[in-house]
């Protein structure tokens, strides 16, 4: 019977077991001290400072070895088709090269155009029901870190300095519903501002 021997070098282990503990082990005391506060009848306290500590072991494990479910967006919107129009991305996510957040435009703005064109297609449909129930379209965001990291990402000096849109969300011209298509670590974010000499100071994208 043969054997095999499996070489795994130890100071890769360690550093993962100890990265994992780091990550873990707050959640696990805070919620340690929930489940007393809960016991004793008093109410659990929200901390005052930043925190690595996640609400769960579990979303600590996630965040670690970052999985994110893909969103399932109520309406199939494809950019493939309407860049192919001649749309820019700045048509309808306005406010991108002036302010931190690239806005997604409500139902009354695309019943603008399709209260006309593809009235009868289904997703259109779908749309109008919305804009008929005056509700609007409950789109899910596709891009978001953990509240753990305190980061918040700013578009407009990203535009403003020439960053193609295609650098985070991918080649949009191929994609359909917005999908990530970059996984936006630290480590992603550090190399390109390194590359691009920006800043790289922590308080730069950390609140």
């Amino acid at each position: 019977m043969r054997t095999f021997k499996v070489k795994i070098a130890l100071p890769t282990v360690l550093a993962a077991v100890i990265s994992a503990v780091v990550l873990v082990a707050p959640a696990l005391l805070l919620q340690a001290q929930r489940t007393a506060s809960q016991t004793t009848g008093g109410s659990p306290q929200t901390p005052s400072v930043f925190t690595p500590a996640h609400r769960t072991a579990l979303s600590a494990v996630r965040d670690f070895f970052n999985r994110q479910a893909q969103p399932v967006q109520p309406i199939a919107f494809t950019h493939k088709v309407h860049l192919a129009n001649a749309m820019q991305c700045t048509n309808c996510h306005t406010g991108v090269d002036t302010g931190s957040d690239a806005t997604i435009p409500g139902v009354k703005f695309c019943m603008m155009c399709h209260q006309a064109i593809a009235a009868d297609r289904p997703e259109i449909k779908k749309l109008a029901g919305y804009y008929q129930r005056g509700e609007d379209i409950p789109w899910l965001r596709v891009y978001a870190y953990s509240a753990e990291v305190h980061v918040k990402f700013n578009h407009a000096p990203h535009v403003r300095a020439g960053v193609d849109c295609a650098t985070c969300h991918g080649d949009m011209t191929q994609q359909t519903v917005a999908v990530r298509k970059v996984n936006l670590t630290m480590g992603f974010c550090v190399n390109c501002h390194r590359q691009k000499k920006a800043s790289v100071d922590c308080t730069r994208c950390h609140l």
